[in-house]
């Protein structure tokens, strides 16, 4: 796989176009800053994804097509290779990967070769895959190489939730993220052992309505290209790229029923998008920052639940692909209270995983995985 500079078309797509001024929009008062540091653990081959594993392991997925396990000599050989069936062209190729809360069944998210976005799952024996039961659970065909979301995780309430950006080019020109009868530009929950490939959950909030997809938890997404759920609070948080002038950061308590509208392709970040009329139930972003800077896209992260950094407890820690410094938001009651520089840089950080510990881990597409420790 050949990755080019960032002039390249990964910068045009994986960062998912942008420059990203990371001075916050608003001038949120600073929480007592924490200070970090970063340790490489491992080095992957363009690592675009990990999880927690069974065991207390954590799983890399690299954006070829492999799956390798952290360890202590670092990463394992692969685990699961699909390399023959992906395509990594634009923002293509292997983009998530989750297990259930019991690991008992692994699922990824990738491009086919025909760059239709596919979320396969694979049942789990003694913390091994086992590749007979491979099945495939959700395909949506993309029209464009760019926006293909791609992040997948299970929420509290034991659903598998699933990120699908607008489908690309620039601008959603077919209007994908307010258009409710596609899963494009929508955060996705399906219950997949509920039925055969899968089955909508009851409390879905479009169930019932005519012309709705009933998989659609959220809308008006842009490219969310990475989500989390707080572990503390059960809160989602949805780092959302923007288009040309704001970076957003996405929250819904862990209470929601569902049905939030965030805005694009009508609003960006807090703004009207070119000529676009800010819709009656927009949910507008918990934090925004403009593109006067060094970034480009932001990467969204977790909140922060581990034991090594104590005055890290609690925070949303985040960056940005082109910028790649590490940045925390204080959140209370859903806004934010607090926006800190934590001191360390992880490169083109293009995602994070967190172990079952809690710890947070730096993926970086050339190629580092490295851990948040203290400064």
């Amino acid at each position: 796989m050949k990755l080019r500079s960032r002039s390249s078309a990964l910068i045009g797509s994986l960062c998912l176009v942008a420059t990203v001024a990371l001075g916050a929009a608003s001038a949120a008062p600073k929480p007592t800053a924490a200070q970090v540091s970063l340790t490489k653990v491992a080095t992957a081959q363009n690592p675009t994804a990990g999880t927690a594993g069974p065991g207390g392991s954590v799983w890399i997925a690299e954006r070829a097509g492999t799956v390798r396990v952290l360890g202590d000599q670092g990463l394992s050989e692969p685990v699961l290779d699909i390399s023959g069936e992906t395509t990594t062209d634009g923002e293509r190729g292997l983009l998530g990967i989750a297990f259930d809360k019991d690991f008992a069944h692994f699922y990824i998210s990738f491009t086919n070769r025909e760059g239709t976005s596919t979320v396969d799952e694979f049942a789990v024996a003694d913390g091994k895959l086992r590749p007979d039961t491979r099945r495939t659970v959700l395909t949506q065909t993309q029209p464009y190489a760019n926006h293909n979301g791609g992040d997948l995780a299970f929420g509290p309430d034991g659903y598998l939730y699933i990120a699908l950006g607008d489908g690309g080019s620039g601008g959603d020109p077919h209007g994908n993220g307010q258009n409710l009868g596609t899963l494009l530009g929508k955060l996705l929950r399906i219950d997949p052992g509920g039925g055969d490939p899968y089955a909508i959950p009851p409390g879905n909030p479009f169930v019932g309505t005519a012309g709705a997809k009933p998989e659609i938890w959220a809308y008006g997404l842009r490219n969310p290209w990475r989500f989390s759920f707080d572990k503390g609070t059960g809160d989602l948080l949805i780092g959302d790229v923007g288009q040309n002038a704001w970076e957003e950061i996405d929250w819904a308590p862990a209470a929601s029923k569902g049905g939030e509208n965030y805005g694009w392709g009508e609003m960006e970040g807090n703004h009207p998008y070119q000529d676009g009329t800010e819709p009656a139930n927009h949910v507008p972003p918990i934090h925004e920052y403009d593109r006067g800077g060094l970034g480009c896209s932001v990467t969204g992260g977790y909140v922060y639940r581990g034991a090594a950094v104590p005055d890290l407890m609690g925070q949303y820690v985040f960056s940005d692909y082109c910028d790649g410094t590490l940045r925390a938001l204080q959140i209370e009651n859903g806004k934010v209270t607090g926006v800190s520089d934590l001191g360390a840089n992880g490169g083109e950080v293009v995602a994070f995983a967190q172990g079952g510990d809690g710890e947070l881990y730096v993926l970086d597409i050339g190629g580092g995985v490295s851990r948040i420790g203290p400064a």
